[in-house]
């Protein structure tokens, strides 16, 4: 163990030395001053009180999203269906806030609170039918979580063009906004709420509970090692498998909820954001470590936001963070297989 240590702090070192100086080229190459770049970046996602809040924002759905995929992830699902559980968890949101106006019977409070259940009962349902296809089917969890993140988009866009559009006029820019008495209690004034973090972390821990303390957690682990001989031991593996997609998708779900009631209010074009396909980053950058998750996702989250002012800033396109994501994931990975060679130590 005393070796141990120092070893593991060694390859950590070099694997985040590797991918800062593959970051910092990537920089260079788009021909803007690396380090100015960063710290521009790292200012707009925690310089301000307001820059925290942003980040939070973004961090919140991150983290739900993270959570849903370490559940599927320890049944060895692939949950790739996760964007189109996000935005259905934000239509059943907002077609119960719909249906239930300010001046309606149940208090706001009520109204929003049973909101985000029905969020994360469109997400549940989204994602059972996947893992429905996948057990009765025999469809990979990939291609119809694939598919159905294309369809849950055409049936964003058809309400936003048909029936929930704008009095008098359909736009791409969104349906009309919600009333303020439906939306999560915003801070200081602002419309981001820290309603949506508090329940990321909360719903996180349960997930590590769930995982690591419970029985369950424990079939899912037997499910993903070997599904054959967790049936021939009696743990029903098609059932672990549609419970694990039911909770990562009422978690994803639960993603969409928060981004309605409290940050944009309305059903825009693309509300899911693309935060499930950079869950996905965050997890895998994780490497099966429940504790870095959490981490993970405020790093993405902040790179997230901070690049919003690279084009304020440094005149760069804010696409360049999408670009940084993906080097840093992927020198990350490439160190693991490096390091033996470096170390001169057989894997």
């Amino acid at each position: 163990m005393m070796r141990a240590a120092p070893h593991a702090l060694a390859r950590a070192a070099f694997a985040v030395g590797l991918a800062l100086a593959a970051t910092l080229a990537i920089v260079a190459a788009s021909g803007a001053p690396p380090l100015k770049t960063l710290a521009v970046m790292a200012q707009g996602g925690f310089g301000s009180e307001a820059a925290w809040l942003r980040t939070l924002s973004s961090f919140a759905p991150l983290l739900l999203c993270g959570a849903a995929l370490c559940v599927t992830f320890a049944a060895n699902l692939w949950n790739i269906g996760v964007e189109g559980q996000i935005t259905m968890g934000a239509l059943g949101c907002l077609w119960f806030l719909r249906a239930v106006s300010p001046a309606g019977p149940l208090p706001p409070g009520l109204a929003v609170t049973l909101s985000l259940l029905a969020a994360m009962a469109g997400g549940a349902a989204w994602a059972l039918l996947s893992g429905v296809l996948r057990t009765h089917g025999r469809v990979h969890e990939i291609f119809s979580g694939l598919g159905l993140n294309f369809v849950a988009t055409g049936v964003s866009l058809w309400l936003i063009l048909g029936p929930w559009k704008r009095p008098g006029m359909a736009s791409l820019s969104g349906t009309a906004p919600l009333d303020h008495a439906l939306w999560l209690p915003g801070l200081g004034g602002r419309p981001m709420s820290l309603v949506g973090p508090i329940l990321a972390v909360l719903a996180f821990a349960g997930v590590v509970w769930l995982l690591t303390r419970t029985f369950f957690g424990l079939t899912l682990s037997a499910v993903r090692q070997n599904s054959l001989a967790a049936e021939r031991l009696g743990l029903a593996p098609k059932r672990r498998i549609l419970a694990a997609m039911g909770i990562g998708g009422a978690l994803a779900g639960l993603a969409g909820g928060v981004l309605i009631a409290g940050l944009y209010h309305r059903l825009i074009p693309s509300v899911s954001g693309n935060y499930g396909y950079t869950a996905i980053l965050a997890v895998l950058l994780a490497s099966g470590s429940l504790p870095a998750v959490p981490l993970a996702c405020l790093f993405f989250a902040a790179l997230a936001v901070g690049s919003i002012q690279l084009p304020l800033s440094l005149s760069l396109d804010s696409s360049l963070a999408g670009v940084i994501q993906g080097v840093l994931v992927l020198t990350l990975f490439a160190a693991r297989g490096l390091w033996p060679a470096v170390s001169r130590r057989k894997p």
